[in-house]
């Protein structure tokens, strides 16, 4: 915990770029019913029966230093969607020579996948230039990409969308919007308050020790 606590606190270092991952599953809903049509007065109204069209996944990465983020829409969420994720951001760091990338533990989140799916000089190149800085178990709340989720489930995502196209569009123009208007978080906890807050667990590793 205090290993990624420490990163967001520090000054980005020289010819580096620093980037907070994760991948979120969307389910795809499709009507029924026809939704009737909006009237002055009266709330957008539709049918409680949905049905499941399958579902697609979000991969996506916020600059920390920049407040840039880059959004792809897949079917899934293999090793191989990681992978190639990567390879192609990584081209948008063409100008840095380290990458640090906060992210958890996740199977396919390792450089594993990039020999798997790759060019084994590209796989290569991607492991040396891409550092890795895990949250702990049960940690993802450190990800600061958990607070975009977030804020993309309240302003995008908090209706029916039914099919991966029409989701791809509504995540893409959310992020170039949030892009444009420059949106950055505001991170506050820091190691400090983090020994202060869970001193007691502290103490109880202490103690076992």
């Amino acid at each position: 915990m205090e290993e990624v606590l420490d990163e967001y606190e520090r000054e980005c270092p020289e010819n580096t770029a620093r980037l907070s991952f994760d991948e979120r599953p969307c389910q795809l809903i499709g009507e029924v019913y026809a939704p009737m049509k909006m009237k002055p007065g009266k709330a957008h109204r539709y049918d409680t029966e949905y049905e499941r069209k399958g579902s697609g996944c979000l991969l996506m990465a916020y600059d920390i230093d920049q407040g840039t983020r880059y959004a792809q829409v897949r079917d899934r969420r293999t090793k191989k969607d990681f992978a190639q994720y990567f390879d192609q951001l990584e081209k948008r760091y063409a100008h840095v020579d380290n990458l640090i990338v906060v992210l958890d533990n996740l199977n396919t989140h390792h450089a594993g996948s990039f020999y798997e799916n790759l060019a084994l000089s590209r796989a290569t190149e991607l492991r040396k230039k891409i550092k890795f800085l895990y949250t702990p178990k049960h940690g993802s709340w450190l990800n600061m990409i958990e607070l975009e989720f977030s804020a993309l489930s309240r302003q995008c995502l908090d209706r029916r969308i039914s099919t991966i196209q029409e989701l791809r569009n509504e995540i893409m123009h959310w992020v170039s919007d949030r892009n444009e208007k420059k949106i950055k978080i505001s991170w506050k906890f820091n190691t400090t308050k983090a020994q202060k807050k869970m001193a007691s667990r502290y103490h109880r590793i202490n103690d076992n020790n």
